[in-house]
């Protein structure tokens, strides 16, 4: 899914990306409202996003499976680009440059489908 998303950012739509095979309409509805705040503002990502996750909790034995992960988001990379200034935008001075999300997954159709994407309040990693 992070590719997927990353594409997204980096274009600023989620056409072509095939995010919607790995992510449920409530995952994937956070990532198109950023698109279109993006959108709006005139911005795209440029850089990368690191990651950095594990698996914290796994239940196979449920009627639908599921998993929950915590995530090392690195932003040490990352850029937001004003496409009409052409220019970076540099991050507040309050965005912490790494931080924990969570996220949760179910098993669909022989697959793993994010769920969830929680970024707020994780606390750094």
């Amino acid at each position: 899914m992070t590719e997927a998303e990353a594409e997204a950012y980096r274009t600023g739509t989620d056409k072509g990306t095939g995010l919607e095979r790995y992510a449920t309409l409530d995952a994937l509805g956070q990532t198109r409202l950023d698109l279109a705040r993006m959108k709006e503002a005139g911005t795209v990502v440029r850089g990368e996003v690191g990651h950095d996750p594990e698996v914290t909790s796994l239940v196979l034995e449920a009627k639908t499976p599921t998993a929950k992960l915590s995530d090392c988001i690195d932003l040490s990379e990352y850029q937001t680009y004003d496409v009409r200034a052409k220019k970076v935008i540099p991050l507040p001075s309050e965005q912490p440059r790494r931080y924990t999300a969570t996220v949760t997954a179910e098993r669909w159709d022989g697959r793993w489908m994010i769920t969830e994407v929680n970024t707020q309040g994780g606390g750094a990693c």
